[in-house]
Parts: structure tokens; sequence; C-alpha cells
């Protein structure tokens, strides 16, 4: 029956060893969600390397050197449990955040920023140049906006006052109407009443 230290438990950290040095095969232009299952993968293999057999009989060295397979069953068994443990949590932690989503949105506009002729913008390193450089294009941009709207709601005010006038005129116009019809209501109704005085007898 071999130590901890012999053929058994270097065979185990060999391996783990030999699966830490090969990372999964990428694409050209790998998107980040395929960017960071790789990242997922390779650490899980580095887990490996540093949780290694050699290292798991070394700690348990009675019980390895009385039960050697049980020992590498228990390991084996530990290990896997961990592994589907930790991408258990990434996956939930993928869902939760909605990272798949975000990360299909990143590359596109990556990949959109690609066709764009004019530099990207970048800190010189001066906060108040920075801020100035953010701040004055929004600001402007928001200015322009303030100047069509202020100019939209003048004009609206003009047809409003335009209509106020309107509509004072036509009811001036129909106070004169109402006057002028008074006029002559009154008018006729004295003409009458002489008419009326011309033919009564004298007394």
């Amino acid at each position: 029956m071999a130590a901890a230290g012999g053929a058994g438990p270097a065979e185990g950290e060999g391996r783990a060893a030999a699966g830490c040095s090969s990372l999964p095969a990428q694409e050209d232009d790998p998107g980040r969600g395929q960017l960071f299952n790789t990242v997922v993968d390779a650490f899980l293999e580095n887990l490996l390397a540093a949780g290694s057999y050699q290292r798991f009989a070394n700690c348990y060295h009675r019980f390895y050197k009385l039960q050697p397979e049980m020992t590498r069953s228990i390991y084996d068994q530990f290990i896997s449990q961990l592994q589907t443990s930790i991408r258990e949590e990434v996956h939930e932690i993928k869902e939760e955040g909605n990272l798949e989503a975000l990360f299909t949105s990143l590359d596109k506009i990556v990949e959109e920023a690609k066709n764009r002729e004019e530099p990207a913008w970048r800190p010189s390193g001066v906060p108040e140049e920075d801020i100035h450089s953010a701040m004055v294009p929004y600001l402007l941009k928001h200015q322009a906006y303030l100047r069509k709207a202020l100019k939209e709601k003048e004009e609206e005010n003009r047809k409003l006052a335009e209509s106020v006038l309107a509509g004072r005129e036509r009811i001036s116009a129909l106070q004169q109407q109402i006057q002028n019809r008074k006029q002559a209501w009154q008018a006729l109704s004295k003409e009458q009443r002489e008419l009326i005085l011309t033919f009564k007898e004298p007394e």
C-alpha cells in the first residue's frame, strides 16, 4: 500500500494539473458570454489543481493508508459535488442578473462602435476638462430643446391671442348689432305710437 506521497495521489495531481494547463478552445472573436463561461471553466480547473488528490490524501493521511480506494472515491465525489455546486451558483447569478442579455447588448454596442469614424472619448486626466467636455454637449442639446419648446409655446400663445382678439371683435360686432336693432325697434315703436295718435278721434 502506497503512502500519502505515493504514486496514487501523484497521478491525481498530475491529472488535475494537466486539466488546468489546457483551456477550452475559443473562437476567433468570442462573445462576452463565451468569455465569461471560459473564465468560469478556467477557475474550476485551477480549483481542481489547488485541491488536488495529493493534498487531499495528505490531509487524511491515516485514512488514506487504511482505505486508499475509499479515499479516492470520497475525493471524486467531493470534487464532483463542488463543481456542480459552483456551476449552479454561477447559473443562478447569470439568471438573476440577466447576464446573457447584458453580454449580448454589450457585444452589439462594441460591434456598432467599430463602424464609427470619430474617435472614442477618453478622459484627459483633468476632471474639470472631462466634466466640461461631457456636460457641454448635453447642455447645448438641452438648450436647443428648450428653445424649440419656447418657440412652440410662443406660437401657441400667439394663436390663442389671435383667437381671443377675434372673439372679442365678434362680441363687439354682436353688441353693436343688438344696439342697432334696439334703436331701430325703439324708433319703429315711436312711429307706431305717433301713427296711432293721428288716427285717434279728438275728444
